[in-house]
């Protein structure tokens, strides 16, 4: 389980660092030695674990005959999909595509997402967890959590 939030500079080579904390997380014999990065249903780029994304996409029913459904999503997904290996000092090369795509310069926030991270602009993540704080959205969540609150939403 991943679970954090950081915030870290691109470099002038479009690499970011992952944190020790993160990296410490990752076990190869679970995660494998690389991560996929993938554009998220909500917007964001989302990092899969190379192990935990193909344990997902196998899942997914594969075959000669597809539903339009299923071959709209893989041509979405992967096709636009990048593998990423880290380098010695634990940085990433994102390719320079999916960073115009998501708008990822300078400031980076790497927000931990349980099972996968998400990447957004720093900015951009601050004004959007100030808006969502903003609406009670934190409040809503908390009491879907805690099965003890007779107010759950």
């Amino acid at each position: 389980m991943f679970l954090g939030e950081f915030e870290h500079s691109l470099d002038a080579k479009q690499r970011l660092a992952f944190p020790a904390e993160i990296r410490d997380g990752l076990k190869s014999d679970i995660h494998g030695e690389s991560l996929v990065a993938i554009p998220g249903a909500n917007g964001s780029l989302w990092i899969w674990p190379e192990k935990t994304f193909e344990t997902m996409a196998a899942g997914q029913t594969r075959g000669f005959v597809r539903s339009q459904e299923q071959m709209e999503m893989d041509r979405y997904v992967f096709s636009r999909a990048a593998r990423l290996t880290f380098d010695n000092a634990g940085r990433i090369r994102i390719p320079d595509r999916l960073l115009q795509e998501f708008g990822l310069k300078g400031r980076v926030t790497i927000l931990c997402a349980f099972d996968h991270f998400e990447l957004s602009d720093a900015d951009a993540w601050k004004t959007e967890f100030a808006q969502a704080s903003e609406k009670g959205k934190g409040d809503y969540y908390y009491r879907r959590l805690d099965p003890s609150r007779k107010d759950k939403a």
